[in-house]
């Protein structure tokens, strides 16, 4: 069975979560949080994992947060200061592209490249994740990309669907997602989780 590598840009997948609580129309989208257990659960669905990796930005308010997602997943987010100028994030993207590249160029045989964003951006000048992806698909790697279709590059889902598999989050919304100090997730449900 081929490894999964886990490439996951925690601020797209945060701020999608958000997007889709309004979407249905919830009162309070800024509510939203992140069930980090089950959403790593999603992606690896019991497959062995040769790498996985989190990417995030750092107002001092989310450490509690930082911490909750390393003790629910094992992984230790890789945090970078937003800009003092703009207070956007700073090369949070291209650290988790080194991060695809390096397993592409430093694994022995292809595995099955899980990217958790719905940031396309770059596409066309040859950069940016759905870029990195296909590079890792023309060198053998399977790809899966889990996504907010709500806020999903579509040039990228329509690429995933067509040559893998594109898992859309709003399908597993009540086990990812809960309302912070009002709801409760239930145990993930993997099963008809498509994979590749």
């Amino acid at each position: 069975m081929k490894k999964v590598h886990v490439f996951w840009d925690n601020s797209n997948i945060f701020v999608g979560a958000q997007a889709a609580f309004r979407s249905l129309g919830k009162p309070f989208p800024y509510a939203a949080r992140i069930d980090f257990h089950n959403l790593y659960r999603l992606a690896v669905v019991g497959r062995p994992v040769g790498g996985a990796f989190c990417v995030g930005s750092v107002p001092p308010e989310l450490a509690a947060v930082w911490k909750r997602l390393e003790k629910a997943t094992g992984i230790v987010p890789e945090l970078f200061e937003r800009g003092a100028e703009t207070n956007r994030e700073q090369a949070v993207d291209q650290a988790l592209q080194v991060h695809m590249l390096r397993a592409m160029t430093d694994t022995d045989e292809p595995g099955t490249a899980i990217l958790m964003t719905g940031d396309g951006a770059g596409y066309l000048n040859g950069v940016g994740f759905h870029a990195d992806l296909e590079r890792m698909h023309k060198k053998g790697w399977g790809i899966e990309v889990l996504s907010w279709e709500v806020c999903c590059n579509s040039r990228m889902q329509e690429w995933a669907e067509t040559v893998g598999v594109f898992v859309k989050l709003e399908d597993y919304m009540d086990q990812i997602v809960f309302e912070q100090s009002v709801t409760n997730v239930p145990k993930i449900n993997l099963k008809g989780r498509p994979t590749v």
